[in-house]
């Protein structure tokens, strides 16, 4: 069983919060079970991190055995436009206001939902109302 991973469970890893003893318990669990893997949006946010470099991010994906998935196929690119365009137009209706989060979001959900089995985040919300076919950890 493939589990993607969301930025902010290795954020959250990397910034020794008091979650990341359970984190990297739940991680290890999670690749005997199956393949971890992160999409090319994630990788990208992973640089951000304060401090990171690509050396670091790439050595920690390498050693954790966490793949990245560089090439999304059409199908990721349809459905995150599909559903960010869904929530553009909910936001709009309910709130007269632009979008707040980012097409980023939408393209990890709508890559864990083609290219893996389930998703690990630590904001289940975010994902629950636009991916609820999505199996979060």
């Amino acid at each position: 069983m493939r589990t993607a991973i969301d930025t902010n469970v290795l954020s959250a890893l990397w910034s020794l919060e008091p979650s990341a003893s359970d984190i990297a318990k739940n991680l290890g669990n999670l690749k005997t079970e199956g393949g971890l893997v992160v999409g090319a949006p994630v990788y990208a946010e992973l640089l951000a991190f304060p401090k990171a470099t690509e050396s670091f991010v790439n050595n920690f994906l390498s050693e954790t055995g966490i793949t990245v998935d560089f090439e999304f196929q059409q199908t990721v690119w349809l459905e995150a436009g599909r559903r960010f365009a869904r929530y553009a137009n909910r936001r709009g209706k309910s709130t007269r206001q632009h979008p707040k989060r980012l097409l980023a979001d939408f393209l990890i959900g709508s890559h864990a939902l083609a290219q893996a089995d389930r998703l690990m985040t630590l904001d289940p919300k975010r994902y629950s109302r636009d991916f609820p076919e999505l199996k979060l950890i």
